[in-house]
This record gives structure tokens, sequence and C-alpha cells, in this order.
């Protein structure tokens, strides 16, 4: 069946909330390559938004997967436990930064992850206040959407949301945002909106990722950790889009020495399995009473089988040294590209998490039209991109950290000449 028909009963079956970027339906996928019902090829500089790291269909997640099948796919872990949840968490517990006693929760999504590390962090404080971010994106569950710092799409007429949410400016140099305009807007929401001794947490991304790939200076990650040791706030660091590799360290945070109190992760934790997961200091873990965290796919076996396998591929292909190797060959690409090309306002980013805003050359205004230009003449020539950012005006490059020296160089031909025009 073509990819027209496909489209057509697309339309017929599925809502159009669900927005989709390409017209074409998947057959099959390796490394850092696509096949479309028809057979034509793409090259993925996209990776599932950051979840396959590893590559699709790495062949040591596909034997993980394919032995825990054959054993059993579901008891719920809360029910009938199993130990590779024990097994992963003691491995997560082990390369999250900090020395202290730590314990891991798994959950299936994002969301979950961050809707948990709230709860926990309410549960250990006592408190209920949250300060996140402008530009940041926390998920798609009502306090996944109040914690998120973008309103289209993902706000748009679905409120009221939870309340004692706050947000402050991310720093931006390139919007005119310092460091110090940061830090200065929560001393205000502690002046005009709430107590500091009703914040239970500050959450923050030490990359943004749908915000447009903002890199927070780790001079910010470090004020942030001794405002939270001041006035005894928890500090969450989301690695949803950051971990296991993609910034060049196994964790994000780890770029600014910041110790966080709690951390989310999800994505590419699991290789393009559903898991996520809340690691933390054991005692801020413990709060919530028995039978208070949990889900009946949380932790789910299979996708445990995956993360396994994936932390194995991590450590055995040196994928975060390769993240910095590959990242480079890509920042060069594109600054030389910068050089004759006015629109490109920035480069950004950390290890192979790169990405390029436009602007219009003669006012600095953001320039979406020009971005989804080269989005779409990009993907006409077979590579994959995704947009981001606020104004829609970023382009953010997540291809898998495994992809071949020979795939990479061609993708990154066919986004020179798509940024060429």
């Amino acid at each position: 069946m073509d990819n027209q028909t496909w489209q057509s009963r697309k339309s017929d079956a599925i809502p159009e909330g669900i927005g989709i970027l390409c017209d074409f339906y998947m057959d099959r996928a390796l490394n850092a390559e696509l096949w479309d019902v028809q057979g034509r090829r793409y090259i993925d500089f996209a990776a599932g938004i950051a979840v396959t790291n590893t590559g699709h269909c790495h062949p040591r997640i596909v034997a993980a997967i394919s032995q825990q099948l054959g054993k059993f796919t579901h008891t719920a872990f809360q029910v009938s436990p199993y130990s590779s949840y024990v097994e992963l968490a003691e491995k997560i517990n082990q390369r999250t930064p900090g020395h202290h006693k730590k314990k891991t929760a798994f959950f299936t999504t994002g969301a979950e992850a961050v809707e948990n590390a709230v709860k926990i962090a309410r549960a250990a404080t006592g408190r209920t206040g949250v300060i996140a971010f402008s530009g940041a994106f926390h998920g798609r569950t009502f306090m996944g959407l109040a914690l998120t710092g973008k309103v289209s799409p993902y706000k748009l007429g679905f409120g009221p949301f939870p309340g004692d949410i706050y947000h402050a400016p991310f720093p931006n140099a390139l919007h005119g945002i310092s460091v110090q305009d940061s830090l200065d807007a929560i001393d205000a929401l502690f002046k005009s909106d709430i107590d500091p001794r009703r914040v239970a947490a500050i959450l923050v991304e030490p990359v943004q990722g749908e915000g447009g790939f903002n890199v927070a200076p780790p001079e910010f990650l470090q004020a942030l950790r001794s405002l939270c040791d001041r006035h005894g706030i928890l500090l969450i660091v989301d690695e949803i889009q950051t971990g296991f590799g993609r910034t060049g360290k196994m964790f994000a945070i780890e770029h600014s020495g910041v110790v966080p109190d709690l951390m989310t992760m999800a994505k590419s934790l699991a290789g393009g399995m559903p898991l996520s997961g809340v690691c933390g200091r054991a005692q801020i873990m413990d709060a919530p009473v028995p039978g208070a965290l949990g889900g009946t796919y949380a932790g789910n076996p299979l996708a445990l089988a995956s993360a396994l396998a994936v932390l194995d591929i991590i450590d055995a292909e040196n994928l975060v040294e390769r993240a910095s190797v590959t990242g480079d060959r890509l920042r060069a690409t594109l600054n030389d590209l910068a050089a004759s090309m006015p629109a490109i306002a920035q480069v950004r980013g950390l290890g192979a998490m790169i990405a390029v805003e436009f602007r219009h050359p003669e006012d600095g205004r953001p320039d979406p039209e020009l971005t989804a230009q080269i989005q779409k003449r990009a993907l006409r020539n077979g590579l994959l991109l995704l947009t981001c950012g606020v104004y829609g005006n970023v382009i953010r490059f997540l291809f898998p950290l495994t992809i071949e020296d020979a795939v990479l160089d061609e993708g990154l031909h066919i986004l020179s000449e798509a940024i060429r025009g």
C-alpha cells in the first residue's frame, strides 16, 4: 500500500490534534536510515525526538528484547517484581551525578517522570510551589503543561492548569536575557508571588529541548543550586532529552558540576521502548508512602531489558565521546555556512545536541518561514530534520550517536544544500 493511500486512511481515522511532520509511512529502519513503504530512503537527523541515541534496531537491543519476550512481557512490578528493575535502578544510581545514596523509580513516559518528580518533591518538603522557566517543555499532561513555558501548540484550548506553578525567564544572550536577569526574576517572584519557604522545587533543563536547544550557562545552574540550598528548595533537573550521552556527557548537568536533588529521564534511556525514571537522593525518594508511586506499565520488563542493553552499548561503543566527535563535525559545517549566510543568527549546543537559529538579517526578527523552507527542502532530498523554539525558527539536530561517518557526511551535504537554497 502506498503513502497516499495511508494518508487518506489517516485523515479518516486519526484526529487533527496529532500533528505529523512527514507524509510518508515507515516500513523499516536501521541505525540512522529509514525506508518508507514505497522503498524511499531517508537519513534520520531526528532519532524519534532524541529517543534512538543508539540507532534503530541495534542488534544488542533487538536481542535483549527478544530474549525477554520469550520469558514474560508483563506482570506489573508492584505485583510480581523482577530483577531487571532492581538491576537497572542500581546502574542508574551509580551513573548519575553525586556520590550520595540514591534511589530510582521507573515509569513509562517523560511526562510521568516529571509528574512524579513534582509529587516526590512536594512529599519530601511539605511545600507546593514549583518554579520552571520560559521556553521549557515538560510534557503534555496537565501538570506537564502547567510547567511548560510555550503556549502554541501545547496549551491552546486546554486550560486552566494546576496552580502554584511559576515561571522565570531562561537566560538567553541572543534574546537579551542575562543570567542575572533570570536570577533577578526569581527574586522578584519571591517578593511578589510566592514566599521561597513555600517553594518545593525549581525545575530546569540543562539544555532546553523544545525551547530551542538553549544551553543553560554553568554559572546559572550553579547559582540555582546555591539558591535552592539557601531556601531549602529541591533542584530538579530534566534530562529527558539531554540524557544518555547526547551532550558529550552521560548527563548534561555534568558540564556544570552541579549535583541535583532529583533528575528525570526518558527518551534514549531504553532505545525506543517506553521507559522513564526519576533518580534522586534516597531520603527524598523515600518520602512518598508505599503505594504512592508506580503505574500499571511502569518499569515494563521489555523496556528494562532494552535499557540495560543501551547502557552496555554506550560503554562498548564509546557513545559519550562519539557525541562530541559527531557534534564537532556538524558544528563546523554550520559555522562554515554561517560565514556566508547572514540569516544564521547562532549555532549553539553541547556535544551532538546542536541547533541553528534563523533570523531576518535586516532587523533580527525570528524567521520561522525560512526555517520551515529549509526543513522541507531537506526532506525532499531525503533528510529528516526537526524544528523547535518558541518562534519556530530553530532547527535542532538529533541524529543517532551510532551514525556511520559516511551517512553523517551525506546528511551534512543535504543539509548544506537545503540551507543555501
